[in-house]
């Protein structure tokens, strides 16, 4: 298992990632799963139909439910959901803090209640790692701690010590587990996951410690919860250059199309979001020339695809008109077609960047798109 760099331009990169279910070329958009599930009813066919590479779930939920140990029985994830190239699993840290309500925060890990039935749950840095290890997933998150932006300089000291710290342990019971007799994924790899806040100096700071764990790669944390689309762009900007050149980087839920297409000016290789999926489920669609609301009265009879310049399924068979009708309707139909289109936009999208980097027009896709795909139409 590893990265190999093939090209840059400037800071964008253009690489390939070996994991135990197959190669992954990079920049990526991982489909997220959450559940072991699109969103919208997507199966695993489709997934592979629509050019998805990675498939990522979630630590926290599949452990509240079917519950890890089943996933385990059945073989692990990738039999699990009928999918046989890369899997990442989150580690469930972001669920934890955002989702758990009430929770007690110590060295040993997080107490809190779970959001389904209010049952009292413990997760750790090796709780984590030990899920993680049954869902047997290619790549393992680090569980770690996210904190809220704004926050007060000195918790977030405090909170990226206790990540360092989670990091090592997490890192310890990884590696025990994989040694195991009836471990599901032998060669599962263990990302770690950099925090900070806003404060760039602290981001900094972690990065260079992290990064003597020596990990197969690394992620940006703690980012695209709250504040502006500048001061993310700040952040990335000042951390690239301490993270590992020949190891990958993720930027964890980001984002737009725009996002991801800065987030590569940048020197990120990894981008996940439910943004297309949940857009898609609303009527609101993806498109190269902007985004557009399928329920706008104007497409009520409009002949057209959703987007003349798309290829996917949806676009190859379908109308604006007939899917503004499912949704009129309420429809199932109207949030499959829908989700498949955007997250086939998604990632049609990295295709094309992957394109441009190989070819050496980055800098010129960037220029043509970046601000055009943030349009609303």
């Amino acid at each position: 298992m590893s990265f190999t760099l093939l090209k840059k331009e400037d800071k964008a990169r253009r690489g390939i990632f070996e994991t135990p279910h197959g190669t992954i070329q990079t920049p990526v958009f991982m489909n997220v799963g959450t559940q072991a599930a699109i969103k919208g009813g997507l199966s695993a066919f489709d997934l592979k139909n629509i050019g998805c590479q990675v498939e990522l779930s979630n630590t926290y939920h599949l452990h509240l439910r079917p519950g890890d140990e089943v996933v385990k029985k059945m073989g692990g994830l990738h039999k699990f959901m009928n999918w046989d190239r890369p899997i990442l699993t989150d580690s469930g840290g972001f669920q934890v803090f955002s989702l758990a309500g009430l929770r007690k925060i110590t060295e040993e890990g997080v107490s809190f209640s779970s959001h389904i039935d209010g049952r009292k749950i413990f997760m750790g840095p090796e709780e984590s790692m030990n899920i993680q290890s049954n869902l047997g997933s290619d790549i393992a998150m680090a569980f770690d701690e996210c904190i809220e932006n704004p926050a007060p300089r000195s918790y977030v000291e405090q909170s990226c010590e206790r990540t360092y710290r989670w990091l090592g342990r997490c890192k310890d019971q990884l590696e025990r587990r994989s040694q195991m007799a009836d471990t599901v994924n032998p060669g599962q790899m263990l990302f770690g996951i950099n925090q900070g806040g806003t404060y760039a100096d602290l981001r900094i700071e972690h990065m260079k410690k992290i990064a003597k764990y020596d990990l197969p790669g690394y992620a940006i944390g703690g980012l695209a919860v709250g504040e502006s689309t500048e001061e993310m762009y700040r952040i990335i900007d000042a951390v690239e250059p301490y993270m590992p050149g020949d190891k990958p980087r993720y930027l964890m839920g980001v984002g737009t199309p725009s996002n991801i297409i800065e987030g590569v000016a940048r020197g990120v290789d990894f981008f996940d979001c439910v943004m297309p999926a949940r857009n898609a489920r609303h009527a609101k669609l993806f498109t190269w020339s902007g985004a557009i609301n399928m329920k706008n009265a104007k497409y009520e009879t409009d002949p057209s695809p959703i987007d003349p310049e798309c290829d996917c399924p949806v676009c190859r068979r379908y109308t604006r008109a007939y899917i503004r009708h499912l949704f009129k309707a309420d429809e199932m139909l109207a949030m499959r077609l829908a989700v498949c289109h955007n997250l086939y936009f998604y990632n049609k999208l990295t295709e094309r960047i992957r394109d441009a980097l190989d070819n050496g027009t980055f800098g010129e896709f960037r220029d043509k798109y970046s601000e055009k795909l943030s349009r609303r139409i």
